[in-house]
């Protein structure tokens, strides 16, 4: 096992520059952090490199084979970590790769322009506890290996292929593979308990603020709202594709 004591160490520079999405996209690689994402990377076999901090050790149960294993300082740890209280193991990944030829499902959720990393890896999680075969990310939305998004998302990243892509573009494939697509909108739209499900569908959801781009809407099968009942002026985007992706399933 090596042991890295410098923060000089061309290694560690290189894994600081993972924090940035620049870096990401151009070694296409990822840092995970933290037991739980460590070990969901594991299972995909995507790691290239397991890191700990001084004085921690690796779980007996995990079959990391010849993955090499670095130790680090408890300040060099700190330094890549993006977290308060770090549980001191981090995982350079691969970034999976999907490409829009290789997907076949019939259940899809479409993120336009959402840009809080909460909202976003919740969306990315609760889409795959739904059962959804792929979430496809427009323009303008929050990087999809930012690190609070790949904690809010729990490992999801590595369940389903998420992928970036022109949402048109999109919308047009899927209806015409006879796929219903359904847009959000708090007008002109049809209160979601009316439509009724075909066991196929593509979801769209937008931005915290301004909702689905207009331009978007006017593609749509149709356009859906979810009632506020009490004094709230809306839901959490979160929160209501959750509420949509379960109902349009079953």
């Amino acid at each position: 096992m090596k042991y890295i004591h410098s923060a000089n160490n061309p290694q560690v520079k290189q894994w600081k520059r993972l924090l940035t999405k620049k870096e990401r996209d151009k070694t296409k690689t990822l840092l995970v952090e933290g037991f739980h994402l460590v070990e969901e990377a594991l299972s995909s076999s995507g790691i290239e490199e397991i890191v700990i901090s001084e004085n921690t050790g690796l779980p007996p149960s995990w079959n990391y084979g010849d993955i090499p294993v670095t130790t680090v300082t408890k300040d060099i740890f700190q330094s890549l970590s993006d977290t308060e209280t770090p549980q001191g193991v981090i995982a350079i990944c691969r970034q999976p790769e999907f490409h829009s030829d290789q997907l076949d499902g019939d259940k899809y959720l479409l993120i336009d322009a959402v840009q809080d990393p909460g909202n976003l890896g919740t969306m990315i999680r609760t889409a795959d506890a739904a059962g959804v075969d792929a979430v496809i990310i427009g323009d303008g939305s929050v990087d999809i290996y930012n690190p609070k998004v790949l904690r809010s998302a729990q490992g999801s990243h590595f369940h389903l292929p998420i992928v970036r892509g022109n949402l048109s573009d999109w919308i047009s494939k899927l209806r015409k593979k006879e796929i219903p697509v359904y847009g959000t909108a708090l007008e002109n739209a049809k209160e979601y308990t009316e439509i009724k499900t075909v066991g196929k569908y593509a979801l769209i959801v937008g931005n915290e603020g301004s909702g689905v781009r207009k331009t978007i809407l006017a593609e749509t099968t149709d356009n859906l709202y979810i009632p506020i009942y009490g004094k709230s002026e809306s839901l959490n985007v979160a929160i209501a594709t959750g509420i949509l992706l379960y109902y349009l399933r079953n």
